[in-house]
């Protein structure tokens, strides 16, 4: 266990929030197709499935990536592994602009991708900076670096329309080199590096830092992150394509909208954090997980014409949710995913203290890789059934999935812990009886 003694408060909080401002840069780049592919869509004649492709695409290249370059920065240290994250993320942002096929903007995508695989090495490197008892609220306060979904979306529409969808390539591009300049200019070694440099231990062989991977507790969680992270990220790619499609707006409109999802999904991920140290992350993600089911139930509901057969004739009305009552659902649904992110990786640290790198790569990746798979399964859904809240219908199998997995694993570890609960019942004449009262 490393010793945090010698550490001093301003190290701990500039680390935190040098790794935290890194990150939002990145997730910035991450999504910047949620925007501009909307525009290459028209250029191009994409149909759904090809546009929630084109917009997955980065997803999965950032999400392959987090479990090396997690381990590598338990390694090597996140400090020169985030540095040329963002500086490779920079490069192939700007190359972008010279895409002009559709296999040409697959490729491209694959390269902006690499910014997202950011959020490994900053969870290894801020994690490394606090104590147990701190590292909830630290986690969510550096993974509320989300919120870089928000500023892609307000500001890259103004920019497309004024100038042009290259125009946002060039600008997110240069905001990641000048990012990640300052970001190695003034951060510092993790504690943990310095200790092993001074000690001359070597850093935990590749093969040792995946032995966790065997537990199925490690896929139990990813499954969590599947969805509270890879259905953010889905949701953000693919809610300007829906607000367009379903309500008729511009793109500007969608934008702003759009962001009063991620906003929440983003910021809140510090509550969670906070929560997740109080009460207990198990507590957090039961009512992460119950809230979303509501709430991916109501916004599932399809817009609907029914014809009652009436007494003295038929009776029609019409069922839909309008935007008001959707924009207000996607918030409360964006603010549980947001506490349900900070939870999870809350678990990782407590659980596995010597592999956040690794077991949180792990995790991070299939988190991602739901936002890689989920948008193309939108686009996909979309083009066989017709029905816009199709995309709901999924989330909502998705996290009544990972609550029905959550609660009976805890339940066989109270069982285990506690086998009197198998003979127990909820009568108390019965339990009296066996008692012999």
């Amino acid at each position: 266990m490393q010793d945090l003694s010698q550490v001093s408060g301003a190290r701990q909080q500039r680390a935190l929030w040098l790794s935290t401002f890194a990150f939002t840069t990145c997730f910035a780049v991450w999504m910047i197709f949620s925007i501009i592919g909307i525009q290459i869509k028209k250029d191009l004649g994409l149909n759904d499935t090809q546009f929630g492709l084109l917009i997955a695409t980065p997803v999965l290249s950032g999400s392959l990536l987090r479990i090396f370059l997690g381990v590598w920065a338990d390694q090597l240290g996140g400090r020169k592994v985030l540095t040329g994250v963002m500086l490779a993320g920079a490069v192939a942002t700007w190359l972008l602009t010279h895409a002009q096929t559709y296999p040409q903007f697959l490729l491209a995508a694959l390269g902006v991708g690499i910014a997202g695989s950011s959020f490994s090495v900053g969870v290894a490197y801020v994690s490394k900076w606090f104590p147990a008892e701190k590292q909830g609220t630290a986690l969510g306060i550096f993974g509320a670096g989300n919120i870089g979904s928000a500023v892609t979306k307000l500001l890259a529409p103004m920019v497309m329309v004024a100038a042009g969808w290259t125009m946002v390539a060039k600008v997110w591009a240069v905001g990641l080199a000048v990012a990640a300049i300052l970001y190695f200019l003034f951060s510092q070694e993790d504690p943990s590096l310095e200790q092993r440099r001074k000690s001359g231990v070597k850093p935990m062989p590749f093969r040792e830092q995946m032995a966790p991977l065997k537990n199925l507790q490690v896929w139990r969680f990813a499954l969590y992150y599947f969805f509270v992270f890879g259905g953010f990220v889905a949701l953000a790619l693919w809610l300007p394509r829906y607000l367009i499609g379903a309500y008729g707006m511009d793109v500007k409109t969608a934008g702003v909208l759009a962001a009063c999802y991620s906003i929440p999904a983003s910021l809140f991920r510090v509550v969670g954090g906070w929560m997740s140290d109080r009460l207990g992350a198990r507590k957090v993600m039961y009512w992460t997980f119950s809230v979303s089911v509501v709430c991916c139930f109501l916004l599932a509901y399809p817009d609907t014409q029914y014809v009652v057969k009436g007494i003295q004739g038929d009776i029609s009305f019409h069922l839909a949710i309008g935007l008001v009552p959707f924009t207000m659902l996607v918030f409360v649904l964006g603010f549980f995913m947001s506490l349900g992110k900070a939870a999870v990786y809350k678990h990782i640290p407590v659980y596995y203290p010597q592999y956040v790198g690794s077991v949180g790569g792990v995790v991070g990746m299939i988190g991602g890789l739901g936002g890689f798979i989920l948008p193309i399964a939108f686009g996909a859904l979309n083009d066989l059934t017709g029905i816009w809240t199709s995309c709901f219908m999924l989330l909502f199998v998705v996290v009544g999935s990972a609550l029905a997995w959550m609660h009976f694993a805890i339940r066989r570890m109270e069982r285990s812990r506690f086998p009197q609960l198998d003979r127990e019942t909820d009568l108390p004449e019965i339990i009296n009886a066996q008692a012999g009262r």
